[in-house]
């Protein structure tokens, strides 16, 4: 654990809590009458096992929306966790790398193993239902769960106000809008979207605008996109419009891209 890294836990609904750690990442606790879901696991800073027994005694399965390291990492305080195989690869780089190795050994955890979830799996919670969809973009094997009964849609990174489309292993920007117009149809299903990052609910409309600024993207919209600095270097930043008076819980949207990977 680092001392310097807060975890705040925020209840949304009785049955659904948002864990905010230290603002850099999210995951969320869907509570159902059989089990629990835990959309994502963040980077370790804390045993998120022992924050769950807090909340509910419930068995709890771990779904990670995509392979990233501030979404798996923190899988070391469960047995499995189920992940889109098409990321499985990438995610060797980041579980393999020394320093991570180093900080389970000296904590006395392992990586456990991770199991098949794709799109078209539906995971009964009882009473809750979290359907599964793929969204390839952010990540090839991205996908994202729409909480059926009550309308609340899950989305990793791959639909947010930041939308990282320069890193390593993402679909160009023709495929991301493709991607994203295969499931267009949840905007008729869902009212709400929770994404990797958010610190509270996002009107369902933010999916179609981020589909919009990619597109403008593609079509060289971009005349006026300034530079964007990353641990990775830096690169092009499109700003993408939303929607007047609806709820988006910040104020700041952009898609952030390399040149040519259209």
């Amino acid at each position: 654990m680092d001392e310097g890294k807060k975890l705040i836990v925020k209840k949304l609904r009785p049955y659904l809590y948002l864990l905010d750690e230290n603002h850099e990442c999210t995951g969320f606790l869907v509570i159902g009458e059989k089990k629990a879901c835990l959309i994502d696991t963040m980077l370790a800073f804390h045993d998120y096992k022992k924050v769950i027994e807090e909340i509910t005694d419930k068995p709890v399965i771990v779904i990670n929306t995509h392979g990233h390291p501030d979404h798996i990492y923190g899988n070391i305080f469960f047995d499995e966790a189920y992940i889109n195989p098409k990321d499985i690869p990438m995610t060797k780089e980041f579980i393999e790398d020394p320093e991570f190795i180093k900080e389970c050994n000296e904590r006395g955890l392992t990586f456990p193993p991770f199991k098949e979830i794709k799109g078209g799996d539906v995971v009964d919670l009882g009473g809750k239902t979290l359907e599964v969809y793929d969204l390839p973009g952010h990540t090839p094997g991205g996908i994202i769960l729409l909480l059926k009964e009550d309308r609340i849609l899950f989305t990793g990174d791959a639909i947010n106000h930041h939308l990282w489309l320069q890193v390593p292993h993402a679909m160009t920007y023709r495929e991301c809008v493709k991607a994203i117009d295969d499931v267009l149809f949840l905007e008729k299903e869902a009212d709400y979207i929770l994404h990797g990052h958010a610190r509270d609910f996002d009107d369902i409309s933010l999916m179609r605008c981020v589909r919009d600024g990619i597109q403008e993207i593609v079509d060289g919209k971009t005349e006026n996109d300034m530079p964007y600095e990353w641990f990775g270097g830096v690169c092009k930043q499109h700003p993408f419009k939303v929607v007047e008076g609806r709820q988006y819980q910040q104020d700041d949207h952009v898609i952030v891209y390399i040149e040519g990977n259209i």
